[in-house]
């Protein structure tokens, strides 16, 4: 009898053990069911998590490179090569802070504020450029017509380069937080390595948890 009782037992804790998988599985389930997908505008602001998102990559790249093509480097650089428009090649922006940023995404979004203004010229940097090289360098090995392939030693030399970080603060209290992101971007002459510009924006986001 004893036996049987044990054997009983384990029956059961089996039984109960299917009966909760089954149970978070149908939850699981129903949790799915129940999503909603609504697509939105790109441009609309959305902050779900208080992280670091599109909306602050697009606003602070765009207002940090209205600053940058503002400032008196251009006409100083015209002035002195005949009326002539700078080539900048934008560089690294090493994320310094407490998150995941993707720096590509706002390095992507720098260039193209930089294109929209058109007081300068932009070239490839980094493995897009390498890329090019690589192509150029097929084409040269009789791959193409000798008419249409394009020559090496053509390419724009960059007179100034666009590098940058993004850094971040962050204070807590109970369930209460303040996120402070601070980006730095700098533009340096490639032949004197002279700082001929510095810019600098700040965001700060408040995120609260209240049940």
């Amino acid at each position: 009898n004893r036996r049987i009782n044990v054997l009983k037992s384990e029956n059961m804790k089996k039984i109960a053990f299917i009966v909760l998988v089954l149970g978070v599985i149908l939850s699981f389930m129903s949790c799915s069911a129940n999503r909603k997908v609504v697509r939105i505008d790109s441009n609309e602001v959305v902050d779900l998590s208080g992280r670091w998102n599109d909306t602050d990559s697009r606003l602070v790249s765009s207002n940090m490179i209205q600053d940058l093509l503002s400032g008196r480097w251009i006409l100083n650089y015209e002035s002195a090569h005949g009326g002539k428009l700078p080539v900048v090649v934008v560089g690294t922006v090493q994320n310094k802070s407490h998150e995941h940023i993707d720096a590509e995404t706002f390095i992507k979004d720098i260039e193209k504020a930089i294109l929209d203004h058109g007081s300068v010229r932009l070239v490839q940097a980094g493995a897009k450029r390498e890329e090019l090289r690589a192509e150029r360098e097929d084409q040269n090995k009789g791959y193409v017509s000798l008419e249409t392939a394009k020559k090496w030693g053509r390419e724009l030399g960059a007179d100034f380069m666009l590098q940058g970080t993004i850094n971040s603060i962050v204070d807590t209290y109970k369930k209460n937080k303040v996120v402070s992101y601070q980006i730095n971007l700098e533009l340096t002459d490639l032949e004197t390595s002279e700082i001929v510009w510095m810019g600098d924006k700040k965001i700060k986001k408040t995120v609260s948890d209240r049940f």
